[in-house]
């Protein structure tokens, strides 16, 4: 679906349509402000944008659960899972929002429940759940089942929920138009609007919007090796960056434990709620070393180093399908869970063995590894969705920016996000983003007709101004590929130049790094990729459907993003949960309890973290 026509000026553009974009559409219109509005004969002026059709957006992927203390299987109590988020995010973590998170995570699942989302069913008829690594009970005690669950398909249960009930509310979608361009007005402390590349036309357009909300997903294609689908590009952390505002913690990207061996397909977490153990060449149940109590169900920033250093051990296995190949694998036992269980509760699972890997997980042995998974930190923003600057150790929000989802980082997740919490920030953060943009809207709604529209033709001509820029880059795009051989055959493109990039990051990020890792792939992004990016052409001349325009686009952004990526990883000079530096192996509560805010020209500030409950303590499994 594409708009019949743009609008001169929305009330509010969205860019976005998973769980966090369509959350904060049904927020804003299901809010009493707009309800009141609506009443009054005023209808609000809502566009949202995804570079995909929206049911083929990344939440759809999610699996495992959705946390939340409803206690429908063992006692269960919201306090307990406040506290496991922070213990989980390694003291990182807001607490003030990860407070919201966990005594509002009923709430928002119950609300799922009644939009549509088919969870499964305890005997009894109530919402099922099951157990998730680091959530327990009584503030670290034993594991408790937390983790709400639709088999093994719950973000695609949320995703088609959700975008029929947009689809009822009267949502005017824009689908598979990519959003190049973030526009600010006002010396950067008032959005303006978007610009927007329609794949089907070819057409650059200018989206003027006095609120525009960013949920455009992780960046999981900075590394080779990931558990996200191919569009996860980092596109609007990228377009902060670009807009000269800063990215929070973006140094901490959580690596799934158990990715199928070399295709970084995701094998959830449930594999091991229900009973799946991990093991090493010699069979050894090997959690048990690195986590006694929690296992295989410890926190996954805890698993996957563990897995690492059983592989750099010696005891590390090949790839069945590549026998003779490198022993960076370990293996996930699931023989011991029942085949008609497995089938009832993990038919994804068991699906993606079967056809990914020709293995019976009934009978045989997984080959997994870790997978490059979620980007806990993103675009800052408070617990109502804003977006803010941080400068001279203040907050300074920007006026009508707003953001949700992986994307954004309201710091719930800290150093590292438990299972069963994406869905739920997505969810509950999109709402209330929503919720916020609703009462501004109320405030002067573009169609009323005692609207003040003073402050219109400046967003208005920030947004044109930004557009002709783009349609000259895209006729410069469009021109053709500059010969860079010696046959005359040019062989810059972006497929390959972000294959590159991924290898690039794998090899400075992934699970650990050191300074000399960090410095090793500055160099060669600075040196090898950035130049070459610089000069790509597309190598057809139509504008319209040619996925080679934004292809270049995204590798753009990507590049951009692993730039911030690692000059903040470099300013971090210590331990904590995803991150691990060898060069800094531990812990620095002294120094590096603090936010991580970098710029686009790599400079790095500290935000204090807020700490209201629970002071930091040793992290344990």
């Amino acid at each position: 679906m594409s708009p019949k026509r743009l609008e001169d000026m929305y009330d509010a553009v969205i860019v976005g349509a998973g769980a966090a974009g369509l959350s904060a559409a049904l927020g804003l219109l299901r809010s009493p402000e707009i309800t009141e509005l609506k009443e009054q004969g005023v209808d609000p002026k809502i566009l949202v944008v995804s570079k995909l059709q929206p049911l083929r957006s990344h939440t759809g992927s999610a699996e495992g659960g959705i946390a939340a203390s409803l206690g429908n299987v063992e006692s269960d109590d919201w306090h307990w899972h406040y506290y496991d988020t922070i213990k989980g995010g390694d003291w990182l973590v807001d607490q003030d929002a990860a407070k919201l998170l966990a005594e509002y995570a009923p709430q928002t699942v119950i609300n799922l429940e009644r939009q549509g989302v088919a969870f499964s069913r305890t005997e009894d008829g109530h919402i099922a759940q099951r157990r998730f690594g680091g959530h327990t009970r009584e503030f670290g005690g034993a594991p408790v089942k937390r983790a709400a669950y639709a088999a093994d398909r719950i973000g695609h249960q949320i995703l088609h929920a959700l975008w029929q009930q947009c689809v009822a509310a009267g949502v005017e979608f824009a689908e598979e138009w990519y959003v190049t361009d973030l526009v600010l007005a006002d010396d950067g402390k008032q959005a303006a609007g978007i610009v927007a590349f329609d794949t089907h036309s070819g057409k650059i357009q200018a989206i003027h919007a006095r609120n525009v909300l960013l949920a455009t997903g992780g960046a999981g294609r900075l590394f080779h090796t990931t558990s996200n689908s191919w569009d996860l590009t980092g596109d609007g952390m990228a377009l902060t960056l670009a807009a000269g505002l800063q990215l929070e913690d973006i140094e901490f990207v959580q690596f799934h434990p158990t990715g199928l061996a070399h295709t970084g397909i995701l094998l959830s977490e449930a594999a091991r709620a229900e009973g799946g153990i991990l093991r090493n060449a010699d069979g050894e149940p090997f959690m048990e070393r690195y986590a006694p109590e929690h296992k295989d169900l410890a926190a996954r920033d805890v698993v996957s180093r563990s897995i690492m250093a059983e592989i750099d051990a010696g005891r590390g296995v090949a790839d069945p399908k590549d026998p003779d190949g490198p022993k960076d694998c370990v293996w996930l036992d699931m023989t011991g869970i029942d085949p008609e269980r497995m089938k009832e509760v993990l038919p994804q699972v068991v699906e993606t063995i079967e056809q990914y890997a020709n293995l019976d997980p009934a009978k045989d042995l997984v080959p997994i590894k870790p997978t490059a998974h979620y980007t806990m930190g993103g675009i800052p923003i408070t617990t109502d969705g804003e977006v803010y600057r941080w400068a001279d150790g203040a907050v300074q929000v920007v006026d009508g920016l707003f953001a949700a989802g992986e994307c954004s980082c309201v710091s719930v997740h800290g150093a590292n996000r438990l299972g069963g919490n994406s869905l739920l920030d997505a969810c509950l953060f999109g709402t209330r983003a929503g919720q916020t943009m609703a009462a501004r809207i109320a405030e002067n709604p573009v169609d009323s007709p005692m609207a003040d529209d003073s402050a219109d033709d400046m967003l208005t001509d920030a947004a044109d101004q930004a557009a002709d820029s783009r349609k000259a880059e895209l006729d410069e795009l469009l021109a053709g590929p500059i010969d860079d051989s010696d046959d005359g055959v040019p062989t810059a493109n972006p497929y390959q130049l972000m294959a590159q990039l991924g290898s690039v990051m794998e090899q400075a990020l992934a699970v650990r790094c050191t300074a000399q890792t960090i410095d090793t792939a500055l160099t060669q992004i600075n040196g090898d990729i950035t130049p070459v990016a610089d000069t790509l052409r597309t190598h057809d001349k139509t504008a319209a459907f040619n996925q080679e325009v934004t292809a270049i686009w995204e590798v753009r952004h990507l590049i951009e993003l692993a730039e911030a990526m690692l000059h903040a990883s470099e300013s971090r000079q210590e331990s904590r949960g995803s991150m691990q530096r060898l060069d800094f192996p531990e812990r620095d509560d002294e120094h590096f309890l603090a936010h991580s805010m970098v710029a686009d020209d790599g400079s790095v500030s500290f935000k204090p973290v807020h700490i209201t409950d629970y002071p930091p303590k040793k992290r344990e499994y």
